[in-house]
């Protein structure tokens, strides 16, 4: 297997929004094919976010994407970025396709002179915790999440 990460154009869009609407299953959504296609694809267009995808070059299979967006830290008074969406196909798991997409997010991240990625995930999500600590995040211990929903 060989895997390229690619910054995610409108041309791509339905391959990846395959992936996306999967990730979103995973986290307990309805599969919404068109959902998907059209929130990736606003997200892209109005340049709101970037997407990298792990194409599998032998199979032309979309095998994981990594969502990032924009943000900044008004302490450090900087850039940040934050990782919103990782998802790598069942199948592609354990053969690094998610390690190059967080260093692929890290060299963009390098590359727009941010100062930090920032992340989240499920409690529950054992994997993808020791993932990211292995590749040195650490859980922030000063400040506690909050979310209010509308």
């Amino acid at each position: 297997m060989e895997v390229s990460i690619i910054k995610t154009t409108p041309d791509d869009i339905d391959n990846v929004a395959e992936v996306f609407d999967l990730y979103r299953v995973f986290y307990a959504q309805k599969s919404d094919f068109d959902l998907a296609r059209r929130f990736l694809l606003e997200r892209i267009i109005s340049e709101e976010s970037i997407v990298f995808h792990a194409l599998d070059r032998t199979s032309s299979t979309t095998a994981g994407l990594a969502q990032i967006y924009p943000s900044f830290s008004s302490i450090a008074a900087s850039r940040i970025w934050i990782l919103n969406d990782l998802y790598v196909r069942p199948e592609y798991r354990g053969q690094g396709v998610a390690k190059k997409l967080i260093h692929r997010v890290h060299a963009h991240a390098v590359e727009t002179k941010a100062v930090k990625v920032v992340l989240s995930t499920a409690h529950s999500n054992y994997s993808a915790q020791a993932l990211y600590e292995s590749l040195g995040y650490q859980p922030d211990l000063q400040f506690k999440t909050y979310a209010y929903k509308l």
